[in-house]
């Protein structure tokens, strides 16, 4: 095979790889709600660290969202506590300040740093049968002994999945 030969093969045997993952992770069966409208969030919080929220509704009847929360950059050995507030107006625009205290259910739960102050918490709650509901959705994450606020995100927009 010529120099030029298998210079042209390398990259289209990279993208037929690439194709045929892409093909393979489609077909997988991933039981997520669909993107569009807003049925999975990837959460971004800024402050005094980092942080970041996977939040998923399985594709199922069961109506929970699960919350894997990261943190990092925070206070070591710290107790924190993840916070959100909707608003039905959806309109990008959150302006409710009825703060829930987020957790495992109804059972709020702590995210505890560690020496190095990271974080890690899989958290869920239930939402209402309500599939299409739609609302915005804002978070916070406040130090559990101080309520002090240390992250904060922007507005986002969620649409209750079936």
């Amino acid at each position: 095979m010529s120099r030029l030969r298998k210079l042209m093969f390398v990259p289209m045997a990279a993208a037929l790889l690439i194709a045929a993952s892409v093909s393979a992770f489609a077909q997988s069966g991933e039981p997520w709600g669909p993107e569009t409208p807003y049925f999975n969030l990837e959460v971004v919080l800024r402050g005094e660290g980092f942080g970041l929220i996977k939040f998923r509704q399985p594709n199922d009847n069961a109506f929970v969202v699960n919350l894997d929360v990261w943190l990092r950059d925070l206070a070591p050995n710290t107790s924190y506590l993840l916070q959100r507030a909707v608003d039905t107006n959806v309109d990008d625009n959150c302006t409710s300040t009825a703060w829930l205290t987020l957790g495992k259910g109804l059972q709020p739960q702590s995210i505890v740093t560690d020496a190095n102050g990271t974080g890690r918490e899989k958290l869920f709650r239930i939402l209402p049968p309500s599939p299409g509901s739609e609302f915005d959705i804002h978070f916070r994450v406040v130090d559990e002994a101080t309520s002090a606020v240390v992250l904060t995100s922007k507005c986002y927009q969620f649409t209750i999945s079936q």
